[in-house]
């Protein structure tokens, strides 16, 4: 009995022993690394980068494809041969345009964006002025997004749906209030990144070169500058001047090697979009306008912009069309630059960058020669397209002047559709054609102004919505203008 009680003592002590030992690192024991319950800034940064690209550039979703089926066709850059209705061509676009670049922006961009700042913030976790500094860049890029295609949208209250005093209905701030807030957070932005500052992973745009990200900065401050220029001039000019002036202390981009763009790999999910889209599909060609435009300057970037037809020649297809009437066409297709797979999808460029300088000098807002900023701008658009600019094109363009500067700028930003369709609506140029005889519009035969916000706000942020309309000054439809029009 005795011998059978030191026994069971025995095994009751060391089971005892093993609990304790269990519990002392149960934790540790029971935490699965692969399921983290703290993601660090490197692990967020990627897919934020890539989803605001991809909604920028384009993106292989069918019926959510802003820049690809809508502004690239309104801007007159590409038109459609098929499905000329339903997807954008004919100023007709499914509540998906809508919907899937206001929730993929909010819920998927800056959201996490809003993540890698909280992570790296002063004494955080991951403490690193560099991650915020470029979350902010990005969000500054996200939101300015949003803004100029929607109008007023929920800034200041958009992000606070966690916040301890939690706001799930947020409030729509005016074109005006977000710019201001979209400057302040670039300026800040630059102050943080620095070069001598710790390094960041998971930077897919420039692979951790922080003085990129300076210079992306310093030109979307630009960028906003100049587009409400017409609205707050001392204000824009005073902003302009300051990065201008000091470019030890704010860079911008000054050439092409420095262009704000993604670069793609060839490998499903990271390949450039255009190349989702329009190597598998035959329903877009390149718009006459901008063939009849390059063919009338001999512009060599035709070249690249589109492929020619059997005989070497190029021609374009109207917009508009039915899509019997494309059928009786043979236009060219988009170069095949544009359907390769590492394609860069791109954000801002050097030739950006000087156009904007032109048209501020031209308007006063900058001291210089707005000839000497537009063929700077012309041959940065050449080269970047792995072409050189003859030495008698600034002779066939003519004087300078706004509409000779848009219609450059325009050219140049192929592919960048929205940004296009941006600077048209702000400043009525190039000059459109007349629409083709057997072309068929509509939102009343006007191109888009904008789009309408997306049906969810109308259901779970009404009161809101409402005062962000007010804020609009005009129907929530495609033909109220935005705030920063000339």
């Amino acid at each position: 009995m005795n011998r059978l009680y030191k026994y069971t003592l025995a095994i009751l002590l060391l089971t005892l022993g093993t609990m304790t030992s269990c519990t002392k690192d149960f934790e540790e024991i029971n935490t699965d690394p692969n399921n983290p319950v703290a993601i660090s800034p490197s692990l967020l940064l990627p897919n934020a980068i890539q989803v605001t690209v991809d909604r920028y550039w384009g993106h292989s979703i069918r019926y959510e494809r802003l820049n690809i089926d809508a502004a690239m066709c309104w801007i007159q850059h590409l038109s459609r041969n098929i499905y000329i209705n339903a997807e954008g061509d004919s100023y007709e676009i499914p509540l998906t345009i809508s919907s899937g670049t206001w929730n993929n922006i909010y819920k998927e961009s800056l959201i996490n964006f809003e993540k890698v700042k909280s992570l790296s913030g002063p004494g955080k976790t991951y403490e690193n002025a560099n991650y915020v500094g470029i979350a902010m860049v990005m969000q500054s890029f996200a939101y300015a997004y949003l803004t100029d295609v929607f109008g007023p949208i929920p800034y200041s209250e958009a992000l606070k749906g966690t916040a301890e005093e939690a706001i799930n209905s947020p409030k729509y701030d005016s074109m005006e209030e977000v710019y201001a807030g979209i400057l302040a957070d670039l300026m800040e932005a630059n102050d943080l990144l620095s070069t001598s500052g710790p390094a960041v992973v998971g930077d897919i745009m420039f692979n951790g070169d922080i003085m990129k990200w300076k210079r992306f900065a310093n030109s979307l401050a630009l960028r906003i500058a100049n587009r409400q220029a017409s609205k707050k001039a001392t204000e824009s000019r005073a902003i302009m001047s300051q990065i201008l002036a000091n470019p030890t202390k704010y860079p911008v981009i000054e050439s092409n090697s420095q262009t704000a763009e993604l670069t793609h790999f060839d490998v499903i999910g990271s390949r450039n979009k255009m190349f989702d889209v329009f190597s598998t599909r035959s329903d877009w060609n390149i718009s006459t306008t901008l063939i009849n435009k390059l063919l009338a300057l001999d512009d060599e970037r035709i070249t690249v912009y589109a492929q020619p037809l059997a005989d070497g020649s190029y021609a374009g297809l109207p917009n508009g069309l039915t899509d019997a009437a494309a059928g009786t066409y043979n236009a060219s297709r988009i170069g095949l630059k544009y359907l390769d797979p590492t394609a860069p999808s791109v954000l801002m460029t050097y030739a950006e960058v000087e156009f904007i300088k032109a048209e501020a000098a031209l308007d006063g807002d900058i001291t210089g020669d707005a000839s000497e900023f537009l063929e700077s701008a012309i041959k940065a658009s050449f080269k970047q397209q792995g072409l050189t600019m003859p030495g008698d094109y600034m002779s066939r363009i003519g004087e300078v002047t706004k509409e000779s500067i848009m219609t450059q700028k325009w050219i140049a930003l192929f592919g960048q559709g929205v940004e296009a369709w941006n600077e048209y609506r702000r400043t009525g140029y190039p000059v459109m054609p007349a629409p083709n005889p057997s072309a068929v519009f509509s939102n009343d035969g006007i191109l888009p102004t904008r789009i309408e916000y997306p049906t969810s706000e109308y259901s779970l942020n009404k009161a809101n919505l409402d005062e962000g309309v007010r804020k609009l000054g005009g129907s929530d439809n495609m033909r109220t203008p935005l705030w920063w029009v000339d």
